[in-house]
Protein backbone atom coordinates (compact mmCIF):
# COMPACT_ATOMS: atom_id res chain seq x y z
CA UNK A 1 0.00 0.00 0.00
CA UNK A 2 0.99 3.77 -0.37
CA UNK A 3 2.89 5.09 2.59
CA UNK A 4 0.74 6.61 4.74
CA UNK A 5 0.90 10.47 5.52
CA UNK A 6 0.47 10.88 9.00
CA UNK A 7 1.94 8.13 11.03
CA UNK A 8 -1.53 7.58 13.04
CA UNK A 9 -5.05 8.17 13.16
CA UNK A 10 -5.08 11.13 15.91
CA UNK A 11 -2.44 12.79 13.35
CA UNK A 12 -4.37 12.70 10.24
CA UNK A 13 -7.61 13.39 11.90
CA UNK A 14 -5.85 16.82 13.69
CA UNK A 15 -4.73 17.92 10.16
CA UNK A 16 -7.72 16.78 8.59
CA UNK A 17 -9.81 19.56 11.26
CA UNK A 18 -7.35 21.72 10.56
CA UNK A 19 -6.94 22.53 6.74
CA UNK A 20 -9.70 20.37 5.21
CA UNK A 21 -13.37 20.58 7.12
CA UNK A 22 -13.34 20.45 11.26
CA UNK A 23 -16.84 20.19 11.25
CA UNK A 24 -16.72 16.59 9.70
CA UNK A 25 -14.24 15.74 12.47
CA UNK A 26 -16.46 16.59 15.31
CA UNK A 27 -19.37 14.96 14.16
CA UNK A 28 -17.86 11.58 13.35
CA UNK A 29 -16.18 11.92 17.13
CA UNK A 30 -19.40 12.49 18.61
CA UNK A 31 -20.74 9.52 17.08
CA UNK A 32 -18.46 7.27 18.04
CA UNK A 33 -17.13 7.06 13.96
CA UNK A 34 -13.46 6.48 13.96
CA UNK A 35 -13.24 5.82 10.62
CA UNK A 36 -10.23 6.35 8.46
CA UNK A 37 -10.10 4.49 5.11
CA UNK A 38 -6.99 2.97 3.84
CA UNK A 39 -6.50 -0.03 1.71
CA UNK A 40 -9.45 -1.06 0.06
CA UNK A 41 -10.92 -4.11 -2.89
CA UNK A 42 -13.80 -5.36 -4.30
CA UNK A 43 -16.82 -4.98 -1.65
CA UNK A 44 -14.56 -4.14 1.38
CA UNK A 45 -12.73 -1.58 2.92
CA UNK A 46 -9.62 -1.90 5.49
CA UNK A 47 -8.81 1.18 8.37
CA UNK A 48 -5.76 3.17 7.47
CA UNK A 49 -4.21 2.39 10.65
CA UNK A 50 -5.16 -0.55 12.14
CA UNK A 51 -6.92 -4.18 10.91
CA UNK A 52 -10.48 -3.50 10.89
CA UNK A 53 -12.44 -3.71 7.51
CA UNK A 54 -15.90 -3.22 6.52
CA UNK A 55 -17.69 -4.04 3.55
CA UNK A 56 -19.37 -0.93 1.94
CA UNK A 57 -22.95 -1.20 2.11
CA UNK A 58 -23.02 2.62 1.36
CA UNK A 59 -20.76 2.99 -1.69
CA UNK A 60 -21.45 6.71 -1.65
CA UNK A 61 -24.27 6.82 -3.08
CA UNK A 62 -23.01 4.34 -5.94
CA UNK A 63 -19.50 5.87 -6.89
CA UNK A 64 -18.68 2.32 -6.10
CA UNK A 65 -21.73 -0.02 -7.85
CA UNK A 66 -18.71 -2.38 -8.86
CA UNK A 67 -17.19 -2.06 -5.33
CA UNK A 68 -13.70 -0.76 -4.81
CA UNK A 69 -10.92 -0.95 -7.76
CA UNK A 70 -12.88 -3.71 -10.19
CA UNK A 71 -9.44 -5.12 -11.95
CA UNK A 72 -11.29 -4.59 -15.38
CA UNK A 73 -12.03 -0.80 -14.40
CA UNK A 74 -8.15 -0.41 -13.63
CA UNK A 75 -6.67 -2.88 -15.87
CA UNK A 76 -8.97 0.15 -18.35
CA UNK A 77 -7.43 3.04 -17.15
CA UNK A 78 -3.54 1.33 -16.73
CA UNK A 79 -3.97 1.09 -20.52
CA UNK A 80 -5.51 4.34 -21.17
CA UNK A 81 -2.95 6.12 -19.01
CA UNK A 82 -0.05 4.81 -21.23
CA UNK A 83 -1.30 7.10 -23.97
CA UNK A 84 -4.21 9.51 -22.87
CA UNK A 85 -4.65 12.47 -20.50
CA UNK A 86 -7.82 14.21 -19.87
CA UNK A 87 -7.81 15.21 -23.51
CA UNK A 88 -8.50 19.03 -24.83
CA UNK A 89 -12.19 19.82 -24.10
CA UNK A 90 -11.96 22.49 -27.27
CA UNK A 91 -11.28 19.63 -29.75
CA UNK A 92 -12.93 16.44 -31.07
CA UNK A 93 -12.43 13.49 -29.14
CA UNK A 94 -13.23 9.82 -30.39
CA UNK A 95 -13.25 8.69 -26.62
CA UNK A 96 -15.67 11.35 -25.60
CA UNK A 97 -18.02 10.27 -29.14
CA UNK A 98 -18.09 6.41 -27.92
CA UNK A 99 -18.92 7.05 -24.49
CA UNK A 100 -21.61 9.28 -25.82
CA UNK A 101 -22.75 6.33 -27.88
CA UNK A 102 -22.96 4.02 -25.66
CA UNK A 103 -24.82 6.07 -23.13
CA UNK A 104 -27.27 7.02 -25.82
CA UNK A 105 -27.68 3.15 -26.72
CA UNK A 106 -28.77 2.73 -23.13
CA UNK A 107 -31.88 5.11 -23.13
CA UNK A 108 -32.64 3.01 -26.94
CA UNK A 109 -31.56 6.30 -28.26
CA UNK A 110 -34.04 8.74 -26.05
CA UNK A 111 -31.40 10.63 -25.25
CA UNK A 112 -28.52 10.90 -28.05
CA UNK A 113 -27.00 13.91 -26.87
CA UNK A 114 -24.23 13.85 -24.07
CA UNK A 115 -22.80 17.36 -22.31
CA UNK A 116 -20.08 15.69 -19.77
CA UNK A 117 -19.05 17.17 -16.75
CA UNK A 118 -16.83 15.79 -13.93
CA UNK A 119 -19.58 15.77 -10.56
CA UNK A 120 -23.27 15.13 -11.15
CA UNK A 121 -24.17 18.64 -9.28
CA UNK A 122 -22.33 19.60 -13.28
CA UNK A 123 -24.57 17.51 -14.80
CA UNK A 124 -27.96 18.98 -13.02
CA UNK A 125 -26.49 22.56 -13.87
CA UNK A 126 -26.36 21.62 -17.24
CA UNK A 127 -29.67 20.37 -17.14
CA UNK A 128 -31.37 22.99 -16.12
CA UNK A 129 -29.30 25.48 -18.65
CA UNK A 130 -30.72 23.38 -21.40
CA UNK A 131 -34.15 23.11 -20.17
CA UNK A 132 -34.28 27.06 -19.63
CA UNK A 133 -32.67 27.56 -23.50
CA UNK A 134 -35.34 25.30 -24.67
CA UNK A 135 -38.00 26.73 -23.09
CA UNK A 136 -37.19 30.24 -22.48
CA UNK A 137 -38.56 30.27 -19.04
CA UNK A 138 -36.87 30.55 -15.82
CA UNK A 139 -38.68 28.47 -13.38
CA UNK A 140 -37.52 25.08 -11.75
CA UNK A 141 -39.65 22.66 -9.41
CA UNK A 142 -37.52 20.60 -7.43
CA UNK A 143 -38.86 18.31 -4.26
CA UNK A 144 -38.10 19.20 -0.77
CA UNK A 145 -35.83 16.98 0.66
CA UNK A 146 -34.16 16.02 -2.68
CA UNK A 147 -30.81 16.62 -3.31
CA UNK A 148 -28.80 18.00 -6.98
CA UNK A 149 -25.25 18.63 -5.63
CA UNK A 150 -23.63 21.51 -4.22
CA UNK A 151 -22.73 24.27 -7.44
CA UNK A 152 -24.41 26.77 -9.54
CA UNK A 153 -27.70 26.08 -9.87
CA UNK A 154 -28.03 22.80 -8.89
CA UNK A 155 -27.23 23.97 -5.48
CA UNK A 156 -30.61 26.42 -5.65
CA UNK A 157 -32.66 23.37 -5.98
CA UNK A 158 -31.66 21.67 -2.92
CA UNK A 159 -32.05 22.55 0.55
CA UNK A 160 -31.82 25.68 2.23
CA UNK A 161 -29.50 24.36 4.91
CA UNK A 162 -27.01 23.31 1.29
CA UNK A 163 -27.61 26.83 -0.32
CA UNK A 164 -28.75 29.76 2.04
CA UNK A 165 -25.14 29.77 3.48
CA UNK A 166 -24.03 31.04 0.76
CA UNK A 167 -26.73 33.37 -0.04
CA UNK A 168 -27.33 30.75 -3.14
CA UNK A 169 -31.29 30.73 -3.25
CA UNK A 170 -33.11 32.02 -6.16
CA UNK A 171 -36.62 33.12 -6.02
CA UNK A 172 -37.26 31.19 -8.93
CA UNK A 173 -36.77 27.37 -7.66
CA UNK A 174 -39.67 25.85 -5.83
CA UNK A 175 -40.32 23.25 -3.83
CA UNK A 176 -42.84 20.85 -3.53
CA UNK A 177 -43.26 17.50 -1.51
CA UNK A 178 -42.29 14.07 -3.20
CA UNK A 179 -45.26 11.79 -4.00
CA UNK A 180 -47.67 15.03 -4.19
CA UNK A 181 -49.14 15.36 -7.16
CA UNK A 182 -51.62 17.79 -6.10
CA UNK A 183 -48.57 19.89 -4.86
CA UNK A 184 -46.97 19.75 -8.52
CA UNK A 185 -49.73 20.51 -10.25
CA UNK A 186 -50.17 23.44 -7.98
CA UNK A 187 -47.15 25.27 -8.89
CA UNK A 188 -46.10 24.01 -12.62
CA UNK A 189 -47.25 26.68 -15.03
CA UNK A 190 -46.29 28.72 -17.83
CA UNK A 191 -42.87 29.89 -16.32
CA UNK A 192 -41.74 26.56 -15.36
CA UNK A 193 -38.54 25.77 -17.57
CA UNK A 194 -38.58 21.95 -15.60
CA UNK A 195 -39.21 19.81 -12.77
CA UNK A 196 -36.56 18.11 -11.94
CA UNK A 197 -36.34 15.43 -9.42
CA UNK A 198 -34.43 12.09 -8.59
CA UNK A 199 -37.25 8.71 -9.01
CA UNK A 200 -36.69 7.54 -5.63
CA UNK A 201 -34.76 10.22 -3.03
CA UNK A 202 -31.88 8.78 -1.85
CA UNK A 203 -31.12 11.78 0.53
CA UNK A 204 -35.05 12.05 1.82
CA UNK A 205 -34.82 8.16 2.95
CA UNK A 206 -35.45 6.15 -0.56
CA UNK A 207 -39.19 6.71 -0.47
CA UNK A 208 -40.87 4.44 -3.16
CA UNK A 209 -43.26 6.64 -5.41
CA UNK A 210 -46.95 5.67 -5.33
CA UNK A 211 -47.88 4.31 -9.10
CA UNK A 212 -49.50 6.70 -10.57
CA UNK A 213 -46.52 9.56 -9.39
CA UNK A 214 -43.73 9.85 -11.71
CA UNK A 215 -46.04 9.85 -14.85
CA UNK A 216 -48.73 11.94 -13.30
CA UNK A 217 -45.32 14.34 -13.08
CA UNK A 218 -44.80 13.69 -16.06
CA UNK A 219 -48.11 14.32 -18.16
CA UNK A 220 -48.76 17.77 -15.95
CA UNK A 221 -44.69 18.63 -17.51
CA UNK A 222 -46.02 17.56 -21.11
CA UNK A 223 -49.51 19.56 -20.36
CA UNK A 224 -47.77 22.82 -19.31
CA UNK A 225 -44.95 22.97 -21.61
CA UNK A 226 -42.60 22.18 -18.77
CA UNK A 227 -39.38 19.32 -19.38
CA UNK A 228 -38.97 16.52 -17.09
CA UNK A 229 -35.55 16.02 -16.07
CA UNK A 230 -34.74 12.90 -14.19
CA UNK A 231 -31.64 13.11 -11.19
CA UNK A 232 -30.42 8.92 -11.72
CA UNK A 233 -27.05 9.56 -10.06
CA UNK A 234 -27.67 7.72 -7.37
CA UNK A 235 -30.66 5.07 -8.81
CA UNK A 236 -28.95 4.54 -12.64
CA UNK A 237 -26.39 2.57 -13.85
CA UNK A 238 -28.29 -1.12 -12.81
CA UNK A 239 -28.48 -0.19 -9.09
CA UNK A 240 -32.10 -0.10 -9.39
CA UNK A 241 -32.56 -3.73 -11.46
CA UNK A 242 -32.64 -1.75 -14.93
CA UNK A 243 -29.89 0.27 -16.38
CA UNK A 244 -32.36 3.74 -15.33
CA UNK A 245 -34.56 3.32 -13.02
CA UNK A 246 -36.93 5.48 -15.28
CA UNK A 247 -37.28 2.44 -17.55
CA UNK A 248 -39.81 0.77 -14.78
CA UNK A 249 -41.79 3.62 -14.65
CA UNK A 250 -43.49 4.03 -17.74
CA UNK A 251 -42.37 7.55 -18.61
CA UNK A 252 -39.20 8.97 -20.84
CA UNK A 253 -37.50 12.32 -19.42
CA UNK A 254 -36.13 15.04 -21.60
CA UNK A 255 -32.76 15.00 -19.35
CA UNK A 256 -31.30 12.98 -17.59
CA UNK A 257 -28.06 13.34 -14.95
CA UNK A 258 -25.62 10.51 -14.27
CA UNK A 259 -22.78 10.61 -11.94
CA UNK A 260 -21.13 9.05 -9.19
CA UNK A 261 -21.08 5.77 -10.67
CA UNK A 262 -19.86 6.57 -14.11
CA UNK A 263 -16.79 7.14 -12.67
CA UNK A 264 -16.61 3.35 -11.42
CA UNK A 265 -14.77 4.35 -8.20
CA UNK A 266 -11.28 5.15 -10.08
CA UNK A 267 -12.21 8.42 -12.49
CA UNK A 268 -14.65 11.61 -11.74
CA UNK A 269 -16.91 11.93 -14.84
CA UNK A 270 -20.20 12.66 -15.16
CA UNK A 271 -23.10 13.39 -17.88
CA UNK A 272 -26.16 15.34 -18.83
CA UNK A 273 -28.08 12.94 -21.36
CA UNK A 274 -30.41 14.56 -23.45
CA UNK A 275 -32.81 14.53 -26.63
CA UNK A 276 -31.85 15.91 -29.57
CA UNK A 277 -33.15 19.20 -29.64
CA UNK A 278 -32.16 19.62 -26.36
CA UNK A 279 -28.80 19.93 -27.99
CA UNK A 280 -29.57 22.81 -30.75
CA UNK A 281 -28.53 25.45 -28.70
CA UNK A 282 -24.82 24.21 -29.36
CA UNK A 283 -25.11 24.58 -33.01
CA UNK A 284 -25.50 27.89 -33.13
CA UNK A 285 -23.29 28.23 -30.04
CA UNK A 286 -20.66 25.41 -29.30
CA UNK A 287 -18.72 26.90 -27.05
CA UNK A 288 -21.30 28.04 -24.79
CA UNK A 289 -21.07 25.50 -22.37
CA UNK A 290 -17.48 23.61 -21.86
CA UNK A 291 -15.70 21.32 -18.77
CA UNK A 292 -12.06 21.56 -18.83
CA UNK A 293 -12.44 18.70 -17.24
CA UNK A 294 -15.52 16.68 -18.10
CA UNK A 295 -15.20 13.72 -20.01
CA UNK A 296 -11.69 13.54 -19.57
CA UNK A 297 -10.49 10.72 -22.07
CA UNK A 298 -8.86 8.75 -19.20
CA UNK A 299 -12.45 8.54 -17.78
CA UNK A 300 -14.15 7.89 -21.02
CA UNK A 301 -11.77 4.85 -21.15
CA UNK A 302 -13.43 3.53 -17.47
CA UNK A 303 -16.50 4.54 -18.07
CA UNK A 304 -16.74 2.17 -21.48
CA UNK A 305 -15.30 -0.93 -19.61
CA UNK A 306 -17.63 -0.03 -16.43
CA UNK A 307 -20.63 -0.35 -19.26
CA UNK A 308 -18.90 -3.44 -20.54
CA UNK A 309 -19.47 -4.89 -17.14
CA UNK A 310 -23.37 -3.86 -16.57
CA UNK A 311 -24.39 -4.87 -19.98
CA UNK A 312 -22.50 -8.36 -19.86
CA UNK A 313 -25.23 -10.92 -19.81
CA UNK A 314 -26.68 -12.24 -16.40
CA UNK A 315 -25.43 -8.93 -15.01
CA UNK A 316 -28.78 -6.76 -14.38
CA UNK A 317 -30.60 -10.43 -13.47
CA UNK A 318 -28.28 -10.88 -10.65
CA UNK A 319 -28.94 -7.51 -9.16
CA UNK A 320 -32.58 -8.31 -9.57
CA UNK A 321 -31.88 -11.86 -7.77
CA UNK A 322 -29.83 -10.55 -5.01
CA UNK A 323 -32.05 -7.47 -3.95
CA UNK A 324 -34.53 -10.29 -3.41
CA UNK A 325 -32.48 -11.99 -1.41
CA UNK A 326 -31.88 -9.09 1.06
CA UNK A 327 -35.62 -8.72 1.02
CA UNK A 328 -36.05 -12.13 1.82
CA UNK A 329 -33.17 -12.14 4.80
CA UNK A 330 -34.44 -8.62 5.83
CA UNK A 331 -38.30 -9.77 6.57
CA UNK A 332 -37.76 -10.67 10.52
CA UNK A 333 -36.04 -7.23 11.11
CA UNK A 334 -37.66 -4.23 13.22
CA UNK A 335 -37.42 -2.04 10.04
CA UNK A 336 -39.31 -1.05 7.23
CA UNK A 337 -37.47 -2.35 4.37
CA UNK A 338 -37.93 0.51 1.00
CA UNK A 339 -36.11 -1.24 -2.03
CA UNK A 340 -35.76 -1.26 -6.05
CA UNK A 341 -33.06 -4.16 -6.84
CA UNK A 342 -30.49 -3.17 -4.49
CA UNK A 343 -31.56 0.43 -4.02
CA UNK A 344 -32.61 -0.28 -0.46
CA UNK A 345 -33.56 2.26 2.70
CA UNK A 346 -34.08 0.56 5.99
CA UNK A 347 -36.40 2.28 7.53
CA UNK A 348 -36.45 2.19 11.73
CA UNK A 349 -39.04 3.42 13.78
CA UNK A 350 -37.62 6.46 15.35
CA UNK A 351 -36.51 9.98 14.61
CA UNK A 352 -32.46 9.36 14.96
CA UNK A 353 -32.70 5.85 15.28
CA UNK A 354 -30.44 5.03 11.33
CA UNK A 355 -27.60 7.04 13.21
CA UNK A 356 -27.51 4.53 16.36
CA UNK A 357 -28.27 1.67 14.03
CA UNK A 358 -25.12 3.28 11.31
CA UNK A 359 -22.81 2.29 14.84
CA UNK A 360 -24.08 -1.13 15.24
CA UNK A 361 -23.34 -2.29 11.87
CA UNK A 362 -19.90 -0.08 12.31
CA UNK A 363 -18.99 -2.43 14.93
CA UNK A 364 -19.88 -5.49 13.05
CA UNK A 365 -17.59 -5.13 9.94
CA UNK A 366 -20.46 -3.11 7.49
CA UNK A 367 -20.33 0.24 7.00
CA UNK A 368 -23.37 2.00 6.21
CA UNK A 369 -24.80 5.69 6.70
CA UNK A 370 -27.95 7.19 7.53
CA UNK A 371 -30.21 9.46 4.71
CA UNK A 372 -28.91 13.42 5.49
CA UNK A 373 -32.85 14.17 5.75
CA UNK A 374 -34.12 11.67 7.05
CA UNK A 375 -32.26 10.26 10.12
CA UNK A 376 -34.61 7.32 10.45
CA UNK A 377 -33.47 5.63 7.54
CA UNK A 378 -29.93 3.97 7.17
CA UNK A 379 -29.02 4.41 3.42
CA UNK A 380 -28.28 0.81 2.20
CA UNK A 381 -26.45 -0.03 -1.18
CA UNK A 382 -24.00 -3.11 -1.21
CA UNK A 383 -21.89 -3.37 -4.07
CA UNK A 384 -23.63 -4.52 -7.21
CA UNK A 385 -21.12 -7.02 -7.48
CA UNK A 386 -21.39 -8.47 -3.78
CA UNK A 387 -20.47 -12.39 -3.81
CA UNK A 388 -22.35 -15.02 -2.02
CA UNK A 389 -20.23 -14.99 0.59
CA UNK A 390 -20.40 -11.54 1.64
CA UNK A 391 -24.21 -11.72 1.24
CA UNK A 392 -23.94 -13.74 4.36
CA UNK A 393 -22.12 -12.35 5.99
CA UNK A 394 -23.86 -9.01 5.73
CA UNK A 395 -27.22 -10.69 6.24
CA UNK A 396 -25.27 -12.32 9.53
CA UNK A 397 -24.71 -8.42 10.71
CA UNK A 398 -27.79 -7.07 9.65
CA UNK A 399 -30.05 -9.54 11.56
CA UNK A 400 -27.89 -9.96 14.56
CA UNK A 401 -28.14 -6.65 15.19
CA UNK A 402 -31.81 -5.61 13.76
CA UNK A 403 -34.09 -9.11 13.97
CA UNK A 404 -37.25 -8.61 15.88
Amino acid sequence: MTELPYPDSDAAHRAFAAHVNKGKVETFAALGLDLVIGRREGSRFWHAYDERSWINCHCNGGVFNLGHRHPAVVEALKRAVDELDIGNHHLVSPWRAKLAERLAATTGGLLSGAIFGAAGAEANDVAIKLARAQTGRDGVVSLVGGYHGHTGLAVAAGEPEYREPFRASRPEFVQVPFDDLAAMDAVVDDTTACVLLEPIPATLGMPLPSPDYLTGVARICRERGALLVLDEVQTGLGRTGTMWCWQQEGIEPDLMSVGKGLSFGVYPLSACLARPEMMAVFDEHPFSHISTAGGAELGCAVALAGLDLIEAPGFLERVKEVGERFAEAFVRCRFELRRRGMFMGLKFPGAGEAMTASKELLDRGVFAVWANHDDSVLQFLPPLTITDAEIDEVVGAVTGAFAE
